[in-house]
Order: C-alpha cells, then structure tokens, then sequence
C-alpha cells in the first residue's frame, strides 16, 4: 500500500463525518478512523462511529480520550442546559466547544504524521451549520498552513491538506451525496442532547438541521423509523 493511499478521517459517529469518510474512501483513501471522547454529555455518538468505522471497513480506528470538559465553557461538556430549536444565527451559541476543532486536527495531523498520511478529512460545513467559527473555510486553510510550518513532514515539503468534501454542501445535498455512496444513516446520531435510551429529543439545533436536510432531500429519515 503506498503512503499517499492513506488518510486520516475525523469520525464522531454523526451524519456529516460519516459521508466525509464514504466520500474520502470513494476517492481511493484508505481510511484510518480518529474519535475523540472530548467529555461529551453523552456516549451515544461513540458507540455509533464504532458503528460507522465498521460499516466503512475502515483499516484502523482509534478513539483518543481528551478531558475538555474539565475546562467547560459548553453547553456540550456539561456547562448548563443544550437550547431547543434554531440559535440566533447573529451570535456563536452555547454548545460551541472552545477550540475543538482546532483540537481534534491537531490530534489528526499527529496520527497522520507518524503513519505516513498526508491527507486528513473533517466533515465541517460552512452552509447548514451552527455558527461555529472552527468551521469556516478561513479557519481550514490557517490550520493547513500551520500544519505546513509546524511538522518535520512539512519541512521536508511533504504538506498536508485538510480536505473539507462537505464545506459548501447543504445538509441536503450532503444526505444525498452519501446515500448514492450507499450509506446507512440510521446508524448515525446527530442528537446534542438524547433521552438515556440514545433517542434523538428532535428539538435541539442539531436535530433540527437533520429533519430540514432529510425534509429538503425529500427522503425519511431511517433514525426515525427505528425509534418511532
């Protein structure tokens, strides 16, 4: 297998890293699955990216556990209630995880450094997204550069590229991207703040955002037929 086959794909278990990972896999990438456990509220998203990484056939999945939560300030790590419904799309709302991303593709480009892989996909999303500034295409390209500046790889100008498939894509246009790479999305879960069962609450940002895709692609979400 030669080095450039390989690739580095950010999997929280949701929809959007899910098709990242079909669509970096549909390109020829052989996948190497990184989950952070960053002290999310729930466990539910964990034990669907192990779900996921097994439906792809992924050739390696790792799951890195980094304590966010010890130093709060989400609504995701514990700090207060997940709001219902849509946020102000004016301000940066309460389940933004301080430098999460930022985080994460640190902890992606040191996994693709020491196995040889030049390539790393996250499945961020500039258009159906909540207002998050870790997933704007300025805040990707910064992140590539210093990627560039501050590993061995990248000056021996061997650079790495983070590949954002999903950044200027709908969530519908995302749903129906992955459905005709065969994806099951039943086995995925979106929901910030679910009942003890795993059921999605259906009111929270992130549900909402994947109702309005399926809706908009005119397909029934598969989740709902399971806990319906």
């Amino acid at each position: 297998m030669s080095e450039a086959s390989k690739s580095v794909v950010l999997l929280s278990g949701g929809l959007d890293s899910y098709t990242a990972a079909a669509i970096a896999q549909n390109l020829g990438f052989d996948i190497y699955a990184l989950t952070i456990k960053y002290g999310q509220r729930h466990a539910h998203e964990i034990l669907t990216s192990r779900k996921v990484a097994e439906a792809l056939g992924v050739k390696a999945h790792r799951e890195l556990a980094v304590d966010l939560a010890s130093l709060g300030g989400s609504a995701l790590l514990g700090d207060g209630d997940v709001p219902k419904g849509s946020p102000d799309a004016a301000r940066i709302p309460v389940t933004y995880v301080p430098a999460r991303n930022t985080v994460m593709l640190s902890l992606a480009l040191a996994w693709a450094e020491v196995i040889g892989a030049y390539d790393i996909f996250i499945g961020v999303n500039a258009l159906d997204y909540s207002g998050y500034p870790d997933c704007r295409p300025e805040f990707i390209d910064a992140f590539e550069n210093t990627a560039r500046l501050g590993t061995k790889a990248g000056i021996e100008g061997r650079p790495f590229r983070i590949r954002v498939p999903l950044i200027a894509m709908t969530k519908a246009e995302i749903i129906r991207r992955g459905l005709s790479l065969g994806l099951d999305y039943g086995l995925t879960h979106s929901c910030y703040d679910p009942l003890p069962s795993g059921t999605p609450c259906g009111l929270c940002d992130s549900c909402v955002l994947r109702a309005r895709g399926f809706q908009e692609a005119g397909i029934e979400d598969p989740l709902l037929k399971q806990v319906s």
